[in-house]
């Protein structure tokens, strides 16, 4: 069964970089899309890049454009998440999942599609002085 794991967050200075990596197993992973997601406390969970299946579709949110890139590694079967510049309001709990849907080429930041059925557990990123 399809199964994510997140790893690489840890405590980090403003204007830090850190790379969070997700890993898939269960399925190969360009058989679906990737979003990761982040959610900090008393905030909703917000959307902060995807990946769609095959590659071509990527989005990233607004408040991490220019900062944040993604990337995948077929034969590890991992995403990855690269941040730089980090500010404290990137401090939350960032989520990887899986969209296994028809419509997974195309991909969204948009959690409430039901596209995304599939999550790891989340690690922890603090961005603080």
């Amino acid at each position: 069964q399809l199964q994510l794991v997140e790893s690489g967050g840890g405590l980090v200075q403003p204007g830090g970089s850190l790379r969070l990596s997700c890993a898939v197993s269960g399925f190969t992973l360009d058989a679906y899309g990737i979003g990761w997601f982040r959610q900090a406390p008393g905030k909703e969970r917000e959307g902060v890049s995807c990946i769609g299946r095959g590659g071509i579709s990527i989005n990233f949110a607004d408040s991490v454009k220019g900062r944040f890139t993604m990337s995948r590694d077929h034969a590890k079967n991992m995403v990855y998440l690269q941040m730089n510049s980090l500010k404290p309001e990137d401090t939350a709990v960032y989520y990887c999942a899986a969209d296994r849907t028809l419509d997974a080429r195309i991909c969204t930041i948009v959690s409430d599609k039901g596209r995304y059925a599939y999550w790891g557990q989340g690690t922890q990123v603090t961005v603080s002085s």
